[in-house]
């Protein structure tokens, strides 16, 4: 079935069925494949990305159940216009191997519109659903702090 959807900003059509869910909608049919694959069962928070600012897991949101706008980790920033977490993570050296990272970073981010001042437990709470194999948990923690302040700043 022909769905529209919008995208970082941009109308994208796609012809799937409905159940397909939408991390492979980004990766395979629009090309976005900063948004990883890690568990399959929201477990893991590699996939996630926002829905209507929502962070949500793009592996357990069927196409026909997506309810707005999509931002994926393209979308946040660009290489010449960081998003300020995306910054804050490469002040931090946050990444080790890096493949959670778009999860992460598409999580922290949520945080930071709805918490513009987290405590740790704040972080800790909102981030728990995020894995990190390499655990750079304090490393993002600092991070997030960071960019709490730089935006409170700006």
């Amino acid at each position: 079935m022909a769905t529209t959807l919008k995208i970082n900003g941009k109308q994208h059509q796609v012809d799937l069925p409905d159940d397909v869910p939408l991390l492979w909608v980004l990766r395979d049919e629009v090309g976005l494949t900063g948004t990883k694959f890690g568990c399959g069962v929201a477990a893991c928070g590699a996939c996630t990305v926002h829905i209507d600012g929502e962070a949500v897991r793009s592996c357990q949101v069927a196409l026909s159940d997506v309810w707005g706008d999509v931002t994926t980790i393209e979308g946040l920033g660009s290489p010449d216009a960081l998003a300020t977490i995306q910054q804050a993570w490469i002040d931090h050296q946050v990444a080790q191997c890096g493949y959670c990272q778009s999860g992460q970073i598409m999580q922290a981010a949520a945080l930071l519109v709805e918490n513009p001042a987290p405590s740790d437990a704040d972080i800790d709470e909102a981030m728990q659903g995020n894995l990190c194999r390499c655990g750079t948990y304090p490393l993002i923690r600092a991070a997030i702090h960071d960019a709490a302040s730089k935006l409170k700043e700006a």
